[in-house]
């Protein structure tokens, strides 16, 4: 027994040590294959790209597409001093005459006011109407002192036909004051990065400091028209209400002509002081096509129509000269990677997503990305090494992940001793 115990020892003792030599044996010998593989990685990419194979590069960006910038040679006249087309789905600027100029926007600033109602308080709710309310100038419904209304009923007076004292009365039910409510609506321009808009008043009245951009107007109502009660009330052609104490009864009509102008129009809202001129924000859907437009001081009286035909040019360019298509659906395998002392050399990767934009034939389509050419093991399935980028003449539009395809363990002491455990016991 005691032969027995001794013989096992002794052979344990004998396989350490001729383990530790196999050891040092395939170590060496996957350094030498680590650095071969370096070398062969370093002088020939050994990835193959997928759907856009021919201009995907990395820290480079070439065109798939078209020849230049879809608006930069286009000159649409407009009576605006500023406007701005837009992809109403991705935001995307087909369009633009200045559309980043700050110049005060009327009462299309009730676009904001309206939805940030909406996403703020119950449209079953009752308003009570201040005494402040009750004395802003024209337009008005002419509310009075202590009267109560439903909230959902004053959308459609702000709305059909901007009536500012009833933009007070909400603002003051919902924010608590004009201010409260202002910084409510200027939270919710930045959430939508609308970095040079800014509000005073929810009616749109001239005052210092209340502007914005025909650009981040137009974004801020493609976010809108995704509100379906907003639609519904913009769209409405009349709406009839009474007042909940004297019974006083009201009935607002529509006046957003363009409504009944432009086929697959849906809205939003007009607007006028005497120093934004002019103003209207447009929306067409059709075509399977979003399109939003915004003018900005589109003429002064008596040139009240200058705003229509300034929007029907741009939402014609819009339908005529874009067309929606897919330009990226994922690639995989996008690009090998090395993985220095890994148990494998080398691990894929891939990127997922789905991006459809409405484009121009003259649209540049680019496509770039950044990845390490080496990583260090362990590297795990599914983690983001680095990002792709799609772009439209020269604007990032949308960035996706690059993941790793498959999980690779770093060559460690036991991987070792398993190799050399399976040379000893099981070769021939």
């Amino acid at each position: 027994m005691k032969n027995k115990i001794l013989g096992s020892i002794i052979t344990i003792v004998v396989l350490f040590f001729l383990s530790i030599t196999k050891y040092d044996l395939i170590y060496g010998k996957l350094e030498l294959e680590n650095k071969r593989v370096i070398e062969l990685v370093k002088t020939e990419e050994l990835g193959k790209v997928g759907k856009v194979e021919p201009n995907l590069t990395s820290d480079a960006n070439q065109s798939e597409t078209g020849e230049g910038d879809s608006t930069g040679d286009i000159n649409i006249k407009l009576y605006a001093l500023s406007a701005a087309l837009i992809d109403g789905v991705s935001g995307r600027v087909l369009y633009e005459k200045n559309g980043n100029d700050v110049l005060p926007m009327a009462s299309t600033t009730k676009i904001m006011t309206c939805i940030i109602a909406l996403e703020n308080s119950q449209l079953d709710g009752i308003v009570t109407v201040s005494k402040h309310a009750s004395t802003m100038p024209d337009v008005q419904l002419n509310i009075r002192a202590g009267e109560q209304y439903i909230l959902k009923d004053l959308l459609y007076s702000l709305m059909l036909e901007s009536h500012n004292d009833v933009a007070v009365a909400i603002a003051e039910h919902i924010g608590g004051s004009v201010e409260g409510f202002a910084k409510m609506m200027n939270d919710k321009a930045k959430e939508l990065g609308c970095e040079n808009t800014n509000f005073v008043t929810p009616n749109g009245l001239d005052a210092d400091g209340h502007n914005t951009t025909a650009v981040e107007l137009a974004r801020i109502a493609s976010y809108a028209i995704q509100n379906k009660e907003f639609i519904k009330i913009t769209n409405t052609a009349s709406h009839q209400f009474s007042e909940l104490t004297k019974g006083r009864n009201f009935t607002v009509t529509n006046k957003d002509k363009f409504l009944y102008m432009y086929d697959g129009a849906v809205g939003v809202k007009t607007g006028f002081t005497g120093k934004a001129g002019y103003c209207f924000v447009g929306a067409v859907v059709k075509d399977n096509k979003t399109l939003v437009s915004a003018v900005l001081a589109s003429g002064w009286p008596p040139n009240r129509n200058f705003k229509w035909s300034d929007t029907t040019k741009l939402m014609d360019y819009g339908v005529d000269n874009f067309e929606n298509k897919t330009i990226f659906d994922g690639i995989n395998p996008l690009k090998t990677v090395l993985v220095e002392n890994g148990i494998e050399k080398i691990t894929s990767t891939y990127v997922e997503g789905h991006l459809e934009l409405l484009i121009n034939e003259n649209d540049v389509i680019e496509y770039s990305y950044n990845i390490p050419e080496i990583l260090a093991a362990p590297v795990q399935e599914g983690n983001t090494i680095g990002y792709l980028n799609v772009s439209v003449n020269g604007d990032i539009c949308a960035r996706y992940p690059i993941k790793i395809t498959k999980s690779i363990d770093k060559i460690d002491w036991n991987y070792c001793l398993e190799q050399v455990l399976k040379i000893f016991l099981f070769r021939p």
